[in-house]
């Protein structure tokens, strides 16, 4: 990411430069939604028939600013109907998030590992990234590929990956984040809006053949023979 080649020059690093990483397989990591569980199956699975259902897919440690997510949730209480939000993903902090779930009552469940994450996203209403540092979000890139409106932090290469295809919150704002998922759930042009600009920003991220040739390339370069003075 951008802000890692800045991080390289910025420490010393005679020639830093930018080689973006498509996501390998292409959408979905090379594969699509089960045909055999529809979105509203997937919806009725996980209690969220007749509300929203946002999804957030990040292992739970502490980095990943799920304590964050949790005061967010907090204000969505109040929202008729409440949304759901789903978490995939297993760490350290489960016991700890799980108890702050039950003691405040928040509309939000811990999935655990899942391997259906493809089926995840073709149910969600929403997307959201809250980590305090991202390179070039796996998870990111899913939405977008599988137009799903995404809420992320402004962090590492999170802004460069995305561009003006996702609404974007500072990290740890509990208040934003909430302001952010509140004010898309209530606009639904804004919500096309960026599905659209979705599909148009995953267009210009490289395909694995392009990386390959861009790495090949720099192989090339470095084993060219040194000219003798």
């Amino acid at each position: 990411s951008s802000d890692l080649v800045d991080r390289a020059r910025r420490t010393g690093a005679r020639d830093a430069r930018l080689a973006a990483v498509g996501l390998p397989g292409g959408r979905y990591g090379g594969r699509g939604p089960d045909p055999e569980r529809p979105a509203d199956k997937v919806r009725a699975e996980l209690g969220a028939t007749g509300r929203p259902l946002l999804v957030a897919v990040a292992s739970l440690d502490p980095h990943r600013g799920h304590e964050t997510l949790l005061d967010a949730a907090r204000a969505w209480r109040d929202l008729d109907p409440q949304p759901l939000v789903v978490v995939a993903g297993e760490g350290p902090l489960r016991p700890e998030l799980q108890r702050r779930i039950e003691a405040e009552h928040l509309p939000v469940r811990l999935l655990g590992v899942r391997d259906d994450v493809p089926d995840l996203l073709a149910a969600a209403d929403l997307a959201l990234l809250t980590g305090r540092w991202e390179s070039r979000s796996v998870f990111a890139q899913e939405a977008l590929y599988a137009r799903v409106p995404l809420v992320a932090t402004a962090v590492g290469g999170v802004p460069d990956l995305v561009g003006d295809a996702a609404d974007l919150v500072p990290y740890g704002d509990g208040p934003a984040l909430a302001a952010a998922v509140t004010d898309l759930l209530d606009d639904p042009e804004r919500r096309e809006h960026l599905r659209e600009r979705g599909v148009q920003q995953a267009a210009t991220w490289p395909t694995e053949d392009e990386t390959v040739a861009q790495v090949l390339s720099v192989y090339d370069e470095l084993t060219l023979p040194v000219p003798l003075a």
